[in-house]
This record gives C-alpha cells, sequence and structure tokens, in this order.
C-alpha cells in the first residue's frame, strides 16, 4: 500500500511515517519545513518527502493519505484530497486501526512530562528484554530512533490531548484505548482549542472510561485536576504516586535535586535511583515508570536499574555546549510549569551559580497571553530572564514586568546574543527555553562565545 502523509515532519506524523515503512507500505510525506534531524531520519528509511504543500504532491494517487491535526481547510493539498476522492484517516485513528488493535498499550498522558515519561518507559521495558514498540513525540537519547513496531505485544506512546485532525476534534488519546494509562498532570494549556480547563478535563476522563477495569491508571496523589477528573467516574485500579508523603509509590529524596532518592512501594523499599537527571517532576515521571513497568512484568528494581542508565531526550535540559565558563542548554519548554520545575531543579544542582534563562513564549497558549502573570512568576530561580518577543506576538510582554524584577524584554535576536556575550564574562548556565528553532540562536550564540 501507498501512504502519503501530510505534516510528516512533526514528530507525532514522522513517528508514524516511520511505523508505516517498517509495516512493509511505501511511504511519502510532504510539509512546509523539510529540515534534519527529522528529515534525515525519514529519507534513511527510505521515505520520499516533499516540501510544501500542492495538488500535484498526489500525482501518484496513494491509497490512503494521513492527515496531521495542523492542517485545516483551506490547504491546496488538503483540499485536493478532498476534491480527488482519495480515502484519508487521522494520524491516531489509522494508529489505532493498523498498529495498537492488538497491543497492550501503555499510553502516557499529562500536560507536562510525556515525552520524558514515554522515553523512560520505552526504555525500561527495553532494558529489560521486552523490546516494546513505541512512539515518542521526541528524539529519546537511548535509542536512534523516536518510534518503532518493536517485537512484542507492548506498545508504548505518548498521548496528546490535542485534537486528531481537522475532522475528528476528538483529543488523540481517545483514540489509543491503553490497557495501562500513565496520567502526570494536568493544567490549563492548548488554549487554541479548549476554551477552559474544564473542556480539558472532559477529555481526559473521555481517556479513563476507555481504561478497562483489569488495566491501571497512575496519577500522582497531590495533582487536584488529575483527582477531579478520576472523580467524574473511574473502573479501573488506581495507583497513586508521591514524594516523601505516604502514597503506593513513594519516592524519599536522597538529594535535594531529586538526581538521588529512594523508591518505595506500599512503603517497602525497592532500590535507589542515581541518575544525572534533576527536578521533582523527573522524580514523579521515574515513579510512574517504574509502576507502568510493574504492571507488565517488570520488577520495580530490575526498574530502578534501567533507570541508572537512562539519558534523557534531546532538548529536554540538553547541554548543547560548555564555552569559557558558561553551560549552555536547550530546554523545550511550552508552559510556566514546566518553565518553574526545570529552573527549580538547575538552581538545585547549582546553588549559587548564576543562572540566565532565555524564553521564546512560542506555544499557542503562551502567544495569546493566558499565563502573564504565571509566565513571570515561573522565572523566579533565574538571575536573569530575557524574553524574546517577535513582531508577531499577539500582546505586549512588557506586562510581565508588573509580576517580576528580573526579566528583561528583547525584540530582536542579535539583541539577546549582545547581552548574553556581555554577561558571559561572569560565568553560568544560559537555559535556552523554546519549543521551536528560537530563530536559530543556539549556533549563533554559540559562536558568539567562541569570540570572547
Amino acid at each position: 500500500m501507498h501512504i502519503h502523509i501530510l505534516g510528516i515532519c512533526g514528530t507525532f506524523m514522522g513517528g508514524l511515517a516511520v511505523i508505516a515503512r517498517q509495516l512493509g507500505h511505501q511511504v511519502s510525506g510532504s510539509d512546509q519545513n523539510v529540515y534534519p534531524p527529522m528529515s534525515t531520519q525519514l529519507e534513511s528509511q527510505g521515505i520520499r518527502l516533499l516540501e510544501g504543500y500542492r495538488a500535484g504532491n498526489l500525482d501518484s494517487k496513494p491509497d490512503l493519505v494521513i492527515i496531521g491535526n495542523a492542517l485545516s481547510r483551506g490547504n491546496p493539498e488538503v483540499e485536493a484530497v478532498l476534491n480527488q476522492g482519495l480515502n484519508y484517516v487521522s494520524g491516531p485513528q489509522w494508529l489505532a486501526e493498523h498498529v495498537l488493535r492488538d497491543k497492550w498499550v501503555l499510553a502516557v498522558a499529562g500536560t507536562h512530562g510525556k515525552t520524558t515519561t514515554t522515553s523512560m518507559l520505552s526504555w525500561i521495558l527495553d532494558y529489560n528484554g521486552l523490546n516494546p514498540g513505541f512512539l515518542i513525540g521526541g528524539v529519546p537519547l537511548n535509542f536512534d530512533v523516536s518510534a518503532r513496531l518493536g517485537g512484542s505485544k507492548f506498545f508504548v506512546i505518548e498521548a496528546d490531548e490535542y485534537d486528531s485532525a481537522f475532522f475528528d476534534k476528538r483529543s488523540k488519546f481517545v483514540h489509543y484505548h491503553p490497557r495501562t494509562a500513565i496520567l502526570n498532570n494536568l493544567e490549563y494549556d492548548h488554549a487554541d482549542i479548549f476554551p477552559d480547563l474544564d473542556a480539558i478535563k472532559k477529555q481526559f476522563h473521555h481517556l479513563v472510561r476507555t481504561v478497562p477495569g483489569e488495566g491501571m491508571i497512575i496519577s500522582p496523589a497531590c495533582d487536584a485536576n488529575l483527582n477531579d477528573v478520576l472523580a467524574m467516574g473511574c473502573w479501573t485500579p488506581v495507583a497513586k504516586t508521591s514524594i516523601d508523603a505516604d502514597a503506593q509509590w513513594d519516592a524519599r529524596l536522597l538529594k535535594d535535586d531529586g538526581s538521588q532518592f529512594q523508591v518505595t512501594f506500599e512503603k517497602a523499599g525497592q532500590g535507589v535511583v542515581v541518575w544525572p537527571l534533576a527536578g521533582r517532576h523527573n522524580v514523579y515521571n521515574a515513579l510512574s515508570a517504574i509502576a507502568a513497568a510493574k504492571q507488565v512484568g517488570v520488577p520495580p528494581g530490575a526498574a530502578i536499574e534501567a533507570l541508572s542508565q537512562f539519558r534523557n531526550v534531546k532538548r529536554r535540559m540538553e547541554v548543547i555546549a560548555k564555552i569559557k565558563g558558561v553551560t549552555l542548554y536547550d530546554d523545550f519548554a511550552h508552559h510556566p510549569t514546566a518553565i518553574a520545575t526545570t529552573l527549580d531543579g538547575l538552581r538545585k544542582q547549582v546553588a549559587g551559580q548564576r543562572i540566565i534563562a532565555i524564553v521564546e513564549p512560542r506555544s499557542n497558549t503562551m502567544r495569546m497571553g493566558v499565563h502573564t502573570e504565571t509566565l513571570a512568576r515561573s522565572l523566579a530561580q533565574a538571575d536573569l530572564a530575557i524574553i524574546y518577543q517577535p513582531e508577531s506576538m499577539g500582546w505586549d510582554l512588557a506586562a510581565l514586568k508588573q509580576y517580576a524584577d528580573n526579566i528583561e524584554i528583547h525584540t530582536s535576536l542579535d539583541g539577546i546574543i549582545a547581552r548574553l556575550q556581555a554577561e558571559a564574562r561572569h560565568g553560568g548556565h544560559f537555559v535556552l527555553m523554546s519549543n521551536g528553532s528560537f530563530g536559530g540562536i543556539y549556533q549563533r550564540l554559540q559562536s558568539a562565545l567562541h569570540e570572547l
């Protein structure tokens, strides 16, 4: 079968392409922006890539078109699919029907930590010989691809609450029918499609409704929003997690930064995780992954051993350079809570050393100005927070300064780089926080620091 994918270079759609190719299909795809690393990953799999959306991309008359949720009516290739009467489907529906139907699905949902937790769980199962399939919305450093079909009945998937396609406004995760569901956390996000927090809670409850009674749901005991979701109705055993408390799965912090902690299950010690990751959020991620792995037969001690070899995910506090006393990090920040927890973990690691956060508010929710006060307060652990305001920003970021006195607003990347060159003489930790390319600042800043 020839499958053509619209929006193929997104992390989810690119993963679908890899899996479809491994199933033996001929795969092609188009996207507005075709560039590494996704383009090279796809091309190495024998997948033909077309840059730009146009009707001519469909001249080969594919048997099926998978349409990504970033595309909408008015797109010339979408219009051609409809006008030509081609078979089309959403990515989540195709995955459910052709990959997940006979699998034990372990789904990781939540506002934050999905990619990291999915990577942790995939690695734990792989390290212990279970050869899982997986689809991860990032590049896990323990694997050379973001998705694979696997060779067992287990499939680990990052379960996003965003909608499935322009013709299917259900959240992606309702298609997956997991037997094991991790609910990491729940906050207001995706303001472009959800009017309020209650709308997101409703979608999460739709997910809860699909988990069988013989399955398991894993959730932090302290998350009030998730507790509200579960109170709407739950027909599945729920395993709760906590830090320094008394949930069924608890982490006893041995180091305040989260780099070392004891795992307990029903108050019995299971072992100690020692790893390079930091932050309470990653401790919660680890507990959830260990609990999920136990349900499919991996003893907690074996999961803890695997996590000692876990290498995280690209763009999750990834050290990209150390130059003249400055450590540069690339962090995929998309929400104030993610920014706050990341900076808190770094502060506990580096104590009084200087931290500078450089933020591009690029997610739809932040660009709409929904998180003005919370964004400002999320930067409290930084000695200096530099925020980029491009011309296309829909609101004046100067409003952030009424909530914090460590914030500077810059309207050009050149100005940001010059400011960081001046700050570099003090050394410290520069954290570049964006869920996009940030205008290519990563390489430009490294070059500027080498010139000092």
